[in-house]
């Protein structure tokens, strides 16, 4: 990664900020639809719901938890850049915190949180493949697929679907040990799990050519 800025460097990074902004606004509708998580966050927001400790504050836990395990995974691929993720990450929650704050759905109609879920699958698949196209600091979600699937020998898709069966299940089973029931976990969830990944695809195949062609040299 360089880190000196010519003009289709600052592009890039510009692309990369506003893919972080649209990630967390997406992350936090998801979550705010009152319809479930997003399935690779769905453990810090089942635990909000039982702990006295903010959805962005464990979330952030749980990115730092990505990146050592990352580091782990990667072996001598690790760079010392991947550090970077967790930086990235505190400032990245305190949008989640920030957008919280902005947003509640918890006595609107059931067709309205599921707008705001559909709203919130598109914008976390855009700025999900925003952020990753740009190829600078990966989101510690990202980082952690790829170090699965690099550590497995499977493509993106698969690992991705891995971990967010993984991270789905230690949800619901957190529920059920602290409730008895599924806390954070619901249809939006579901949904997510699979509209996100298609919203990715569809973003890539319109505009992930035009991007290249704007933020990186010929």
């Amino acid at each position: 990664m360089q880190f000196h800025f010519n003009k289709k460097q600052l592009i890039r990074w510009f692309y990369y900020i506003i893919g972080m902004l649209i990630l967390a606004m997406g992350l936090t509708l998801n979550a705010e639809s009152n319809l479930g998580s997003s399935p690779i966050i769905s453990i810090p927001y089942t635990l909000s719901f039982l702990w006295p400790v903010s959805f962005a504050n464990l979330t952030l836990a749980l990115y730092v938890l990505f990146v050592m395990l990352e580091f782990i995974l990667k072996g001598k691929n690790r760079r010392w850049t991947d550090i970077l993720q967790i930086p990235l990450s505190i400032v990245f929650t305190r949008f989640l915190d920030l957008f919280t704050a902005w947003f509640d759905f918890t006595d609107s109609s059931f067709a309205l949180r599921l707008a705001v879920l559909t709203a919130a699958i598109i914008l976390t698949g855009a700025g999900a493949a925003l952020t990753v196209d740009m190829n600078l600091i990966a989101n510690p979600g990202d980082g952690f697929v790829q170090a699965v699937s690099m550590r497995i020998g499977k493509d993106l898709g698969t690992a991705k679907n891995l971990v967010d069966i993984s991270c789905v299940i230690v949800s619901t089973l957190i529920g059920f040990a602290a409730a008895g029931r599924l806390v954070g976990v619901g249809l939006g969830t579901l949904i997510a799990m699979i509209g996100v990944g298609r919203v990715i695809a569809l973003f890539n195949h319109l505009f992930q050519e035009k991007l290249k062609r704007q933020a990186f040299p010929g």
